[in-house]
C-alpha cells in the first residue's frame, strides 16, 4: 500500500537511499516500505506499477490543477511526465548513485478532462553511467487516447 511522505522526517536521508538501486529503491514505494513524495499527493496521482525502465503513475487532475480558464494546467502534465521519466531513469540507476533532471520537454495534444484517470507511462531509451534518457505519453485509462507525449535527460551521480 503506497503511503505519502507527511514531513521532511519521512523520506529515507540520502545515505540510506543510496544502499538501494534506483529499481529496489522504486519498488519499495510501491509496496509502501517508503514513502512516496508529498509531489504525488499534492498533484493528485500515485504510483502504479514499477519495473526495470519502465514506470507507470496513474491519477486524475482535479479542480485544483486548473488554470485561470478552467482547464488542466500545463504545469500539471509536465510534473506527471517530468515523475514517470525520470522514475524510469531511476530504475537503472546502480545502488551508491543518485540522479536528477536536467531538462525536460513536454507536447499536449488535448485537454484532460477533469476528474478523468490517465495513466502516465515513462520508459527509459539509453542509461549510462551519468546521463540517462526517457520518453513517456499520458493515456486516457478508459478511452485509450494519447494526451501528452514528453522526453527527458537525467544526469546520473555516483556518491559513494
Amino acid at each position: 500500500m503506497v503511503r505519502f511522505a507527511q514531513s521532511p522526517d519521512d523520506l529515507p536521508s540520502q545515505s540510506d537511499a543510496i544502499k538501494l538501486s534506483g529499481l529496489e529503491f522504486m519498488q519499495a514505494i510501491l509496496d509502501g516500505t517508503n514513502p512516496a513524495p508529498p509531489i504525488s499527493q499534492t498533484m493528485g496521482y500515485g504510483l502504479h506499477c514499477v519495473e526495470k525502465g519502465r514506470i507507470v503513475f496513474r491519477g486524475a487532475p482535479e479542480f485544483q490543477a486548473t488554470n485561470p480558464m478552467g482547464t488542466v494546467h500545463g504545469g500539471w502534465y509536465g510534473t506527471l511526465l517530468d515523475s514517470a521519466m525520470a522514475c524510469a531513469v531511476m530504475t537503472m540507476v546502480p545502488r551508491g548513485s543518485i540522479y536528477t533532471t536536467l531538462e525536460y520537454k513536454i507536447n499536449i495534444l488535448r485537454s484532460i478532462p477533469l476528474g478523468m484517470q490517465v495513466d502516465c507511462e515513462g520508459l527509459i531509451d539509453h542509461v549510462g553511467r551519468s546521463t540517462g534518457i526517457a520518453h513517456g505519453e499520458i493515456r486516457g485509462v478508459e478511452d485509450g487516447k494519447l494526451y501528452a507525449t514528453g522526453s527527458t535527460t537525467c544526469i546520473i551521480m555516483k556518491i559513494s
